[in-house]
C-alpha cells in the first residue's frame, strides 16, 4: 500500500474513534524523515488511546509495520512511527502548544474531500 493510502487509512481510523481536527500533511517533497504526517486531536486520554488502538489495528490489516510508539501510557501526545507515515495524536493543549501545522507550514495538507470523500 502506498504511503498516501496508509495516511488516509490512519485518518479514517482516527475519525472512527471520533477524533477531531484530523489533518494529513504531505512531507515527501520537504523531508527525508517521512512522506506524511497524520495529526488528530482527542478530548481525553481514553479517547487518544482508543484512536491509537484503532489506527494500529487498521494499519496492521493493511500490512503496515509499526516501528515505534511513544506516549501511549500518558495519552497526551501519542506518536506512531510507521516509517513512511508518522501519526501524531494529541489532546487539545498539547496540539495547541506544539502546533505542528505551523512548524511544517510548507507542507501542504491533503484536501478534506480527498481524505473523507464519503462526506463530500
Amino acid at each position: 500500500m502506498e504511503s498516501k493510502e496508509l495516511a488516509i487509512l490512519a485518518a479514517k481510523a482516527m475519525d472512527q474513534r471520533k477524533g477531531s481536527k484530523i489533518t494529513v500533511l504531505k512531507l515527501e517533497d520537504l523531508s527525508t524523515l517521512t512522506d506524511y504526517f497524520v495529526v488528530g486531536t482527542g478530548s481525553s486520554r481514553t479517547q487518544t488511546q482508543a484512536m491509537a488502538d484503532c489506527i494500529e489495528e487498521e494499519l496492521e490489516k493493511a500490512g503496515a509495520i509499526l516501528n515505534r510508539i511513544e506516549g501511549m501510557q500518558e495519552g497526551r501526545w501519542i506518536l506512531m512511527d510507521y516509517g513512511q507515515i508518522i501519526i501524531h495524536i494529541f489532546q487539545e493543549d498539547e496540539r495547541s502548544f506544539y502546533n505542528l501545522e505551523r512548524l511544517w507550514a510548507d507542507a501542504p495538507a491533503l484536501p478534506h474531500e480527498e481524505v473523507f470523500p464519503e462526506e463530500a
